[in-house]
């Protein structure tokens, strides 16, 4: 039977200490692989705590590929090697663009953005700074915001970063171009496949030939990376297929990384999760300091906050400074001396903690609305109890292209998994649903619209 003090961590959720004890024995070898652990209630009545803090631990490292289960059976240490490498299915052709949405499945909302606290905030600021705030910024960004951010990734990822290496930009699509300045054109960018297509059309237009990282049922295949010098992947929550790599696949990807590579690791909604803790970013696995991390607050704020920033490795910090060093901070001082008073004093937090509640009230309710509508039985709905959308399946003879095109004629918004392909697209009859800025009688439209449809 398993046996630890969990109290040697003062402050430190009994959940969690669990979580890191059983974690720290599969990472040592004293919990082999294939090693059965014991029931939630046999291990709880053991260490004297409620079966729900053994449950929450479980599923944390359930979340994470560190325990795989067996229904009826329990609990299994995973492999940490390469897991066994699915076929990736085709892919397929774009909608066409929709005139006249009533219902937009695609879009994100602001879902109760702070208004009264961001407003008192920039008050302060202003009466703070006054003039001050027309002065030239640092290029990196101000002191002050840096310092929360790297606050801010401690206590949520875990992530020990230095102020000094994080890099504030006015949206991702900035700091995407000074990536390709300092790693270089020559290199090609392997991005996900499916994936977000913004990110390919960014780079092409940055002079960098990308190519297809195609994806199995763990997250990108190394093996299929060719002759990439650079990954660009999002592990905690691939968009569109709402995939969660876990440990052992992104340990591979660090292993490929120690070649003189590079990986640029997306971290978009990682707040978003319902079910457990965020998974560990891949930048805390990194020892050779071959990850950059990035991350943006439009997904947690507000579509409209511009403001996203990376985490640079010490070499690549002094490269920028000594090479692009002449580049100005892009995000104006008032904005970002209000973002950092609004971490630092636990804003962010409480935010968070509450739109994760109103998220996962909303997501319920869909998988109910889902389940109980008249063609239920054709529909399938596909998540990972993470992130803002999921995936429908739909039974239906129509291609995806007669599917979302008869919907745009209702005026409803939505896009195929198929047109997140750029090689050799075909139809899945899958489509992708962004919840985020959705109401559940909008989404009773759409449903009933579909099964009209299908």
């Amino acid at each position: 039977m398993l046996t630890y003090d969990l109290k040697k961590s003062p402050g430190v959720p009994y959940y969690e200490a669990l979580y890191r004890c059983i974690r720290g024995d599969i990472l040592s070898g004293a919990l082999a692989p294939g090693e059965k652990l014991p029931s939630k209630r046999a291990l709880a009545e053991n260490l004297e705590v409620s079966k729900i803090t053994v449950e929450t631990a479980y599923n944390q490292l359930l979340a994470e590929g560190y325990l795989r289960s067996q229904e009826k059976v329990g609990y299994f240490v995973e492999t940490l090697d390469r897991p066994p490498v699915r076929k990736p299915q085709p892919p397929q052709p774009p909608a066409a663009p929709n005139p006249g949405v009533r219902v937009d499945l695609t879009g994100s909302g602001g879902a109760g953005f702070p208004f009264s606290v961001w407003s008192r905030l920039q008050r302060e600021v202003m009466l703070d700074y006054g003039e001050k705030l027309l002065l030239p910024l640092p290029n990196q960004g101000i002191p002050e915001l840096r310092l929360a951010i790297a606050q801010h990734l401690a206590a949520f990822r875990g992530m020990t970063v230095g102020p000094e290496n994080i890099l504030i930009g006015a949206g991702t699509d900035f700091l995407y171009n000074i990536l390709i300045q300092l790693l270089g054109r020559d290199k090609r960018y392997a991005v996900e496949e499916p994936g977000y297509g913004k990110i390919r059309k960014v780079y092409a237009a940055g002079g960098v030939e990308t190519l297809s990282a195609p994806l199995d049922g763990f997250g990108v295949r190394p093996e299929a990376l060719g002759d990439a010098g650079v990954l660009h992947v999002s592990p905690s929550h691939h968009f569109p297929t709402g995939l969660v790599t876990p440990v052992s696949r992104r340990r591979e990807l660090l292993s490929w990384a120690r070649e003189g590579k590079w990986i640029i690791e997306d971290d978009y909604d990682s707040e978003f999760r319902f079910s457990a803790h965020p998974v560990p970013a891949m930048f805390s696995l990194d020892r050779e300091e071959r990850v950059i991390y990035m991350n943006t607050f439009s997904k947690s704020l507000a579509p409209s906050i511009r403001l996203s920033y990376m985490v640079l490795p010490e070499k690549l910090r002094h490269r920028f400074q000594e090479e692009l060093g002449f580049y100005s901070c892009t995000v104006p001082s008032f904005e970002q001396y209000t973002l950092a008073r609004f971490l630092s004093r636990g804003y962010f937090e409480k935010h968070i903690n509450r739109m994760r509640k109103f998220y996962k009230n909303r997501r319920n309710a869909i998988v109910a609305q889902v389940a109980g509508c008249a063609g239920g039985a054709r529909m399938t709905m596909e998540e990972q109890d993470a992130g803002l959308h999921f995936l429908l399946r739909v039974n239906t003879a129509l291609s995806d292209r007669e599917l979302t095109g008869k919907l745009s004629d209702r005026g409803i918004r939505v896009k195929a998994l198929s047109e997140y392909y750029h090689d050799d697209p075909g139809d899945r009859h899958c489509l992708v649903i962004n919840y985020s800025g959705l109401r559940e009688e909008d989404l009773g439209e759409a449903l009933t619209a579909l099964c009209e449809i299908m």
